[in-house]
């Protein structure tokens, strides 16, 4: 498969995982990818501090005059110029639930109602009365930004696995509850998108270890058979290079290969059975050694996913 082709799959990629397994990571490496290849991309974080602004920051920022300013966040333009014709952007923002309910009351005729709530605090009352609503403002948003034609893909830091098939079911779960409204419509528009595989897919991370292997096998399943949305390749990060470690007589060398060459032998156990309990093809994304993962161990990520998409059908 190319790249394009690959990238250009869906409008709306989100990436879920375990936490720990390094998710925002993989949402980076997505969307510097998919921008390097000539795309007009947009990374989204769902909670704010994620480090995920961070991981795309190259230094060549436009004016600040140049970023989209609304009431949930900021579309802030990143990098330009990118790929063979120059036609691939890289933007961030940031969507989180209260500024998101503020923006859809103003959307709706309430100004003077959102700023009440603003000052009073009352926002968590209505996500308590109404549970699935933060959620459904959320992706209703994201759907507003995959509706807009600014952008060819817009890939989403989504919750850790244990929410992502609560978030993912909650336009269902609204639609069950609410009858009429705009809230049912908001539901009901965004599982048109769920459903669709040309406009939104979840990408999978996990590590190749026991509990997230586990932990990913079942979110897929949950996923398919519960909320119906489509799945891209699982992404298997941070995984270490096979090497040939030969006997050593110095102790402390033969010990520490010894430990490499369990650890790689569990490493290959858990990924044959990744593949076998779960039918979906692997993306693997090297283990970087290096303290913090920044903007060019992204770089060197991006190419390694890039390299592995010809093996793709």
């Amino acid at each position: 498969m190319k790249p394009l082709e690959f990238f250009s799959a869906s409008r709306l990629i989100i990436v879920a995982g375990k936490g720990g397994v390094g998710k925002t990571t993989v949402t980076a490496v997505v969307a510097r990818a998919a921008a390097r290849h000539g795309l007009r991309v947009l990374a989204v974080e769902v909670e704010e501090h994620t480090g995920l602004r961070a991981l795309l920051d190259v230094g060549t920022r436009p004016p600040v005059s140049e970023a989209a300013t609304t009431v949930s966040g900021t579309v802030e333009p990143l990098d330009t110029g990118l790929g063979p014709d120059g036609t691939g952007t890289l933007s961030f923002a940031t969507i989180t639930p209260g500024p998101a309910l503020l923006e859809y009351l103003d959307g709706h005729g309430m100004h003077r109602i959102s700023k009440r709530l603003s000052r009073t605090g009352v926002l968590d009352v209505v996500s308590t009365a109404a549970p699935g609503i933060e959620d459904i403002l959320v992706l209703g948003k994201i759907k507003q930004l995959e509706r807009s034609g600014r952008f060819d893909l817009v890939v989403v830091d989504g919750p850790a696995a244990g929410h992502a098939i609560a978030f993912l079911q909650a336009a269902a779960g609204l639609l069950d509850a609410v009858d009429v409204g705009p809230i049912q419509v908001q539901a009901r528009d965004v599982a048109e998108l769920l459903a669709d595989p040309a406009r939104c897919q979840v990408m999978l991370v996990t590590l190749a270890e026991e509990t997230p292997v586990n932990e990913v096998i079942e979110t897929a399943f949950a996923l398919e058979d519960r909320v119906g949305v489509a799945l891209t390749p699982v992404v298997v990060n941070a995984v270490y290079a096979h090497r040939d470690l030969p006997p050593s007589d110095d102790p402390v060398l033969e010990e520490a290969a010894e430990f490499r060459r369990t650890r790689l032998a569990a490493q290959a156990e858990r990924l044959t059975r990744l593949g076998a309990e779960l039918p979906l093809p692997q993306l693997v994304l090297p283990f970087r050694f290096t303290a913090a993962v920044g903007p060019a161990d992204t770089d060197a990520l991006a190419e390694a996913l890039v390299a592995q998409l010809a093996d793709l059908a």
